[in-house]
């Protein structure tokens, strides 16, 4: 795999996004209670969790540092609302300096400013695993163009797979084993603790 940075990321980043917010519009109002693959949240939940993660990395492009800006509210309309905060991001990711800044992350690692590459990076793959976690709790999938799967996989391998994976609150679950021949999407999954074949097989 060859070095992605720049305008190389940022492109793969924003459709990592759109990936999201296609996944998201294909839900219903009327499926907005049910499973996701992420434990103990149904769909309502985990719309809210990625609203306030899209504006919290969007506010973090911005200077922002504030933990507060982070924080998961209930929404009337989180379809809606979710595009609202694609858009915001994107927005934030789209400053042409922003390979200049140091982003702070609170919900990862509190009191450490990020290069804004790596941020960028830590936001795509979140963006790839939720749009999966969304369109596989209303019975769909996603599909990933080759070089944004390559980018999700680079920074799912680079995620530490520790006791902190099993801890509550943690962003992923410990990863699972993957098979020769696997897809490079379900090996992004396995690698952070999805099983592809949820509801069916679920870890």
């Amino acid at each position: 795999m060859h070095t992605i940075e720049g305008e190389e990321l940022r492109a793969r980043h924003a459709r990592a996004v759109r990936v999201s917010v296609d996944a998201v519009a294909r839900a219903r109002p009327d499926q907005l209670g049910g499973a996701t693959p992420c434990a103990d949240w149904h769909l309502r939940a985990l719309l809210e969790h990625m609203i306030a993660q899209n504006h919290g990395f969007a506010a973090a492009a911005r200077g922002g540092d504030d933990p507060g800006l982070w924080t998961v509210r209930p929404s009337a309309d989180p379809i809606a609302d979710y595009r609202a905060s694609a858009d915001d991001v994107l927005a934030a990711f789209a400053a042409r300096d922003i390979f200049e800044r140091t982003l702070q992350l609170p919900e990862i690692l509190p009191g450490y400013g990020f290069p804004a590459a790596r941020a960028i990076g830590f936001h795509l793959v979140d963006s790839v695993v939720h749009a999966w976690d969304v369109a596989r709790s209303i019975g769909d999938s996603i599909t990933l163009d080759a070089d944004l799967a390559e980018a999700a996989l680079r920074v799912a391998l680079a995620v530490p797979d520790g006791p902190e994976r099993s801890a509550p609150g943690a962003a992923f679950a410990p990863g699972l084993i993957v098979s020769e021949g696997t897809s490079v999407l379900d090996r992004i999954l396995l690698v952070l603790g999805r099983s592809p074949g949820w509801p069916d097989a679920a870890a």
